[in-house]
This record gives structure tokens, sequence and C-alpha cells, in this order.
């Protein structure tokens, strides 16, 4: 006989830990009230399950109401959360040195600043001491969950001017200056760097 009524309190536990919420304390307070005489204490002892739970479940059946459940309020806070003037200073340091994304394909907003740049920007600009502030890692996960990637910006490289450049330039004021006041003479302008796909890779090979 008490091998069977272990089964049953495991069978019991079992079924409790497939519910959740409203649910699962409706069916505590119900196994309470039949096999623990509707005694929280009781159901804590045989079943191992948390005696408020099983009082909120009990005053729920008597009452017939629900008490709503806060699943965001659990769980520890995320540093940008418990402390907003730290994501206002991050931003702030962070916005004049980001830009959106080339394509407009998403709100993903590109920085070239690391997140070990940013920690110590914090320290000098908006003086936060760093024993306070989170570290590396933690700051860089803070950055990606406020929309910001880090791409570094490439620099412009100078062109590269050619010995003939100025007698190129020469030459084509000079036969503007011959040919200005010529009817007869079109003046067409074009650019020769850029790159234009040719023959089969133009047009489907179509000229």
């Amino acid at each position: 006989m008490e091998g069977s009524t272990e089964c049953l309190d495991a069978l019991i536990c079992s079924g409790a830990r497939r519910l959740a919420g409203y649910q699962r304390r409706l069916f505590m307070a119900e196994v309470a009230t039949e096999l623990c005489e509707g005694s929280a204490r009781q159901a804590e002892r045989r079943f191992g399950w948390g005696r408020e739970t099983v009082l909120k479940g009990l005053h729920e059946a008597r009452q017939g109401m629900r008490c709503l459940e806060n699943f965001v309020a659990r769980g520890r806070l995320r540093s940008e959360e418990k402390d907003p003037q730290l994501a206002a200073d991050i931003r702030a340091i962070v916005e004049p040195h980001a830009y959106a994304d080339p394509e407009l394909k998403s709100a993903r907003r590109y920085t070239n600043l690391s997140a070990a740049e940013v920690r110590q920007a914090l320290i000098t600009q908006k003086q936060y001491r760093a024993e306070d502030l989170p570290a590396e890692r933690t700051l860089r996960d803070i950055l990606n969950r406020m929309n910001y990637r880090l791409k570094r910006i490439q620099k412009g490289m100078p062109l590269k001017k050619l010995p003939q450049t100025d007698a190129i330039f020469a030459n084509v004021n000079a036969a503007r200056e011959q040919y200005r006041d010529d009817p007869e003479t079109l003046e067409v302008s074009i650019d020769t760097k850029a790159k234009v796909n040719e023959g089969d890779y133009s047009r489907g090979g179509k000229r």
C-alpha cells in the first residue's frame, strides 16, 4: 500500500510539472483539497510544493478569481534596464560615431567604436568609476541589444595622379576653346573611371 501511495504521489508531481501558472496552481489546490485536507503545509511536506503557491491556488479556487502572472519581472534585470542613465550615456558616446545600414534593409546602426573604447569613454568623459561599469564582454552585449554593430570604417585612399594628367587636361581645355563657338561640333563629357561590363557580360550579350 505504501508503495502505491509513493507511485501516486510521483504521478501527481509529474502532472504538476507539466502545467504552468494559473493551471498549475489550480491543480495544486485541487490535490491539496482532496488529499491534504485543504492544508498548504501538508501539501508542501508531501509533494515538495511551495506553500505560498499552494495557498495562492486555494485562494483563487475559493474566490473564483485569477491572479495575473508577471513573468517579465522575473529574473535579473539587464544593466541598461537597471540603470537607464548608463544606456543614455552609451548612446551619447556611440551615436556621433554611428551610421545607418547603407542598404537600408534594417534599422541596425554601425559604429567604429569597440566595447573597450566605449568603456574607456564612459570613464574619461562621463566620470564613471571602472568598478561600477559592466565588463567589456557585457558592454559588447549591451551595444548589440541597443542595435549597434562594430564595423571599422575604411579611410579613403588618395587618388594617384599620373604624370600625364596636367598635359591631358591642358589638351582638353585647348580643344574646348578652339571649338567652343563651332555650331558643327558637339561636346560630350564621358566619365572614364566607371567600370562597365562588355560583350557577353552586358545586357545578356546584346549590344
